[in-house]
């Protein structure tokens, strides 16, 4: 009998020790492929702690560069047969530039100074400020930073500046004495705060040596359109 007992109860045991092991196995792959999928999650949800971000790409200059090719497409290839060219020291000459443009139909080029002008540059009350140094020397040529005009092709040209000093800035002596008029009609206008235009369009014309320069005239700051196609009509 007891042989009979003995590997009944080894076949009971060597069943028990299966299940055990077979269920711990079991256990241990879940727990493993919990494991895995919680890291992944972490892994996935958790910020970079790299803050080194790549350059950016610099785009700030772009609209420059598209207004300065604009700038030059006005002023060249247009086919236009006028020309409003200015400069304008605080905006009250370019605003009068731009409306007889408007009212002539004509391409617009404003000249910028290399060294542009300060407040303090201005200052009429100042015997040491830049511009009354500039307009005490007839032989000073302030340099013009975008002087790119090409003026061929052009028939008539209206020339603004600002009245400095009962004249035209020296500037404009550096442009009218780089350029050829040969053929055209200049025609000067000026703005001040009351000071007429005088002598300065005589002294481009001397200085510029070419063109049919007429006597041009001072025009308001706030002139109508109307009445610049009086003040050019008056000239014709």
């Amino acid at each position: 009998m007891k042989k009979l007992i003995l590997p009944i109860l080894a076949a009971f045991c060597m069943i028990g020790l299966t299940a055990c092991g077979g269920s711990d196995s079991a256990g241990s792959t879940a727990a493993d492929a919990q494991t895995a999928q919680t890291t992944v999650t972490q892994e996935t949800a958790a910020p970079s702690t790299d803050t080194t971000a790549a350059p950016e790409k610099d785009d700030a200059a772009l609209p420059e560069q598209t207004a300065a090719s604009e700038a030059g497409e006005t002023a060249e290839g247009t086919g236009k047969d006028k020309i409003v060219v200015y400069f304008s020291a605080t905006g009250t000459t370019k605003g009068v530039a731009e409306r007889i443009a408007h009212v002539t139909d004509a391409d617009l080029f404003e000249l910028i100074p290399a060294e542009p002008y300060s407040a303090a540059d201005l200052d009429w009350n100042d015997r040491s400020s830049r511009t009354t140094r500039e307009m005490n020397d007839p032989d000073v040529r302030p340099a013009i930073a975008n002087d790119t005009v090409d003026l061929s092709g052009y028939t008539t040209v209206y020339l603004g500046y600002p009245i400095w000093w009962g004249d035209a800035p020296r500037m404009m002596s550096t442009f009218v004495e780089a350029h050829s008029f040969e053929g055209m009609t200049v025609i000067p206008f000026c703005t001040s705060g009351g000071s007429p235009i005088g002598q300065s369009g005589s002294h481009l014309a001397a200085q510029a040596g070419s063109g049919n320069w007429l006597s041009g005239g001072r025009l308001d700051a706030g002139i109508s359109e109307d009445a610049i196609r009086d003040w050019i009509s008056g000239m014709q």
